[in-house]
């Protein structure tokens, strides 16, 4: 039977700015790999599973697209290579996707219930182009790596000798006779072939002997240029690859004109992701023993999307805990909604359901090992790079392709999270990790007290550094430290200086800080910086945790005592604007410092500590009031003074609710930039409702965080651990306890190194590189 739809409906192939999501399904994991393949719909690229789920089925009714190309992958027979010896920046893969794979297709109707001719001239167009377009996930790869890409003096001072038309076919090497890998000099026009590449892309290096010659900088990849403005762009003076914002004159200066060419050769970002994804390491015990991999619900891994096994980790310590579980497994239909690939909700709960139903939790079929060689097969491993991109979408470090600190991540979710929609009877997944810190001061010579309180969803632990006698052939050691230790320290008493608003006394104050609540999971990130010649190093300081519960009951504030007699309310005019923490102002000044960029980073953090005000520091040094002293307003010290409506209305305008954006208002002093730093830095703050309509009592009471009920004992349940000197290079992995035998109760620690899922082998020694902790209440 004819479709009368492919006759009625316009059709496009996809141009390079489109997102074509033809790997996996946007509602869930279900790939080409799958028996039935994949739907890539004709109209939108969207990607839907034909299979159980039925999402492309989904899609078609939702959005009336009845048009889609099937498309089924099936492995070759062929021995698995060995990674290459050393990755460079520009190696590229030897092995191709056809060298790999059989690919099938079929173009289907959905309203008509019948296949269509894939070579009809309306139709092959259309399917070549999504064949040969980036997936979404390479496509996503590519911006991150080409937006760190900048312009140079060489391209904005270019100056281009006299005009001439190249010819038609753009010809050949000036030197040679190869035809591709060409590189255009924008200086005179010279065509020369570019360096050989690991894979087989030919290459004499001729356009680098005429840049050589010649010192002419700057030159384009011809099979590069798309017409959106895309190419290659090298300055051979900076030996780097770079932006020309006026790559269309420079080309139309030589006949070229943009609009008019077609992408046919991949670029050099395209060319290193390939390489850089081929890279893989061995999952041995020091001895060489390999561990033992897992599958089944829960025991999922996570594809590395290149330098994203921070985001693997967090991932799996996130969806382990029953919140989250709850949250986003969730049986039933998921959200309609128009794009689901950029839909937050769509693609936690895609993760949820990937992570949990257990259907991708099997060996990778593409592993064949040899007889001389035998490989245990692990997992293929889920390639969340939809939600990735949802998570660094706007986010200066996220949205980018290099290695990030893992626990900044973590508080980047719970930010996004919190702020999403939770309609009954879901519930924000966040909540349990949200309690009260209690802080305690007593003047030292009137004895009067004052109790205030933060809500907070983690608590910072600073661990002590010991350097123990070297060792010869060993690198620095430090003294282990337990767990205890470094609670005993965050909340022991210290002496702060103040002048008591009650007695006038300048003796000084003693500070305390306990929980007033405790959550139902803590999640601890342990510090262990030193700074090196004016740099921060990370160490490995052996942190001491056992696996069984372990009280935290002497760590609940017992609150105001019927003995104690509180400090009256500060006047706010009569109260300093900001009174730097001394102790940490003299360490961070003892480092070399400004006290301008002192005061600023204390109070931007909370006047905490050093090292904490230091790691701010380091982010914004490039910031342009960093050397200006620190101005806070009299409504920075709170009082119901008025703030401007028109800054709420432009926080409003963001998301954020009036009574935060006052709060922010008068902690910052009426700055609006600083307020949006000041609410992304306490997202629990409930905020300023004013004296009309402050909560009531018992909303109070409701929205309260955590439980100051005793027993609080708490027993560790993951950790996400590092290896390296920098918490932004090296890697992370996840260590999880699982219930892997539930008739015997037999309870694991299940190592995640990006997709690889295996029952973990020294875990001792693994936490002594721990880095952020998760421990749960238990009864």
């Amino acid at each position: 039977m004819a479709c009368q739809h492919l006759d009625s409906i316009s059709l496009s192939p996809p141009t390079p700015a489109q997102s074509v999501y033809r790997e996996d399904c946007t509602q869930c994991f279900d790939s080409i790999d799958e028996p039935y393949g994949l739907d890539v719909c004709l109209q939108c690229f969207n990607g839907g599973c034909p299979g159980e789920n039925a999402h492309s089925q989904l899609h078609h009714v939702t959005r009336s697209h009845p048009l889609a190309l099937n498309i089924r992958r099936t492995r070759k027979r062929v021995v698995k290579d060995e990674p290459p010896a050393k990755m460079t920046k520009l190696a590229i893969a030897a092995e191709t996707e056809a060298d790999r794979y059989d690919i099938t297709t079929t173009v289907k109707c959905h309203e008509c219930s019948t296949e269509l001719d894939k070579t009809s001239p309306k139709l092959a167009p259309i399917v070549d182009g999504i064949l040969k377009a980036n997936a979404f996930s390479r496509q996503e790869e590519v911006k991150a790596w080409e937006q760190e890409l900048t312009g140079c003096e060489h391209i904005l001072l270019l100056q281009q000798q006299e005009s001439r038309k190249l010819q038609s076919d753009l010809g050949h090497c000036s030197k040679c006779d190869l035809k591709e890998n060409l590189w255009l000099c924008l200086e005179c026009g010279n065509l020369g072939c570019g360096r050989a590449q690991f894979g087989g892309v030919g290459g004499n290096s001729h356009g680098l002997a005429h840049a050589t010659e010649t010192k002419h900088a700057v030159a384009v990849k011809l099979g590069s240029i798309s017409p959106e403005g895309t190419a290659d762009v090298y300055c051979y003076e900076c030996d780097d690859e770079r932006v020309d914002n006026d790559l269309a004159p420079h080309l139309a200066h030589w006949s070229i004109i943009l609009s008019d060419q077609v992408k046919t050769e991949k670029s050099l970002t395209e060319m290193q992701i390939e390489q850089n994804l081929r890279w893989e390491f061995s999952m041995t015990t020091e001895d060489g023993k390999e561990l033992k991999p897992l599958y089944g619900p829960g025991l999922t891994g996570l594809k590395n999307l290149g330098n994203s096994c921070y985001l693997a980790s967090i991932l799996q310590c996130l969806f382990d805990l029953p919140a989250f579980h709850t949250r986003y497994y969730v049986d039933g239909d998921l959200p309609i909604v128009p794009d689901p690939a950029q839909d937050l909700e769509t693609q936690l709960r895609k993760l949820g359901d990937g992570l949990w139903s257990g259907r991708y939790s099997k060996p990778d079929s593409d592993v064949i090992a040899s007889e001389d060689s035998p490989e245990i097969p692990h997992q293929k491993g889920l390639a969340p790079s939809m939600l990735k991109h949802l998570i660094g979408r706007g986010h200066a470090e996220f949205s980018t392709m290099r290695q990030q600190d893992a626990f900044e991540l973590l508080q980047h979710i719970i930010k996004l999270i919190t702020r999403s929609q939770h309609p009954a009877p879901l519930t924000d997944p966040t909540q349990p990790f949200r309690f009260a810190l209690e802080q305690r001061l007593q003047c030292l010579s009137c004895k009067k007290v004052r109790y205030t309180s933060t809500e907070q969803d983690s608590i910072f632990i600073d661990v002590p550094l010991e350097k123990l006698p070297a060792v010869d052939g060993e690198g620095d050691r430090y003294k282990p430290v337990t767990f205890k230790q470094c609670l005993d320290n965050l909340t022991a008493q210290e002496a702060v200086e103040l002048t008591c608003a009650s007695c006038g006394s300048k003796d000084g104050f003693t500070k305390r800080s306990l929980f007033k609540t405790f959550p139902t999971t803590l999640i601890v990130n342990a510090r262990k910086m030193t700074v090196e010649n004016w740099v921060p190093r990370k160490v490995d300081v052996p942190v001491i945790v056992g696996d069984e519960p372990f009280p935290l009951d002497e760590y609940l504030s017992s609150g105001l005592q019927p003995s104690e007699e509180p400090l009256p309310e500060e006047e706010t005019s009569a109260a300093p604007a900001f009174v730097p923490n001394e102790a940490a102002l003299d360490g961070l000044m003892a480092m070399g410092f400004p006290r301008n960029r002192c005061e600023r980073a204390l109070h931007a953090t909370g006047n905490s500590d050093a090292n904490t005000a230091m790691e701010w520091l380091f982010g914004h040094m490039e910031d342009p009031d960093i050397d200006k002293p620190l101005v806070i307003a009299s409504a920075a010290m709170g009082g119901n003074a008025a703030v401007d409506p028109e800054k709420i209305e432009m926080l409003g305008a963001m998301g954020f609710g009036a009574p935060q954006a006052r709060k922010a208002l008068k902690e910052t002093g009426g700055d609006v930039e600083r307020a949006v730093e000041w609410l992304f830095s306490h997202p629990d703050e409930q905020g300023d409702f004013g004296d009309d309509s402050a909560p009531s009592t018992e909303d109070k009471e409701a929205a309260a965080a955590g439980s100051a009920n005793l027993p609080a004992k708490f027993q560790l349940q993951s950790i996400v651990c590092h290896k390296g000197t920098s918490i932004h290079t090296g890697h992370y992995v996840a260590f999880i306890r699982k219930l892997l035998d539930t008739t015997a109760s037999r309870w694991n620690w299940v190592l995640f190194n990006d997709e690889k899922v295996v029952e973990a082998g020294d875990v001792e020694e693994m936490k002594k590189t721990a880095y952020v902790y998760f421990f749960n209440r238990v009864n």
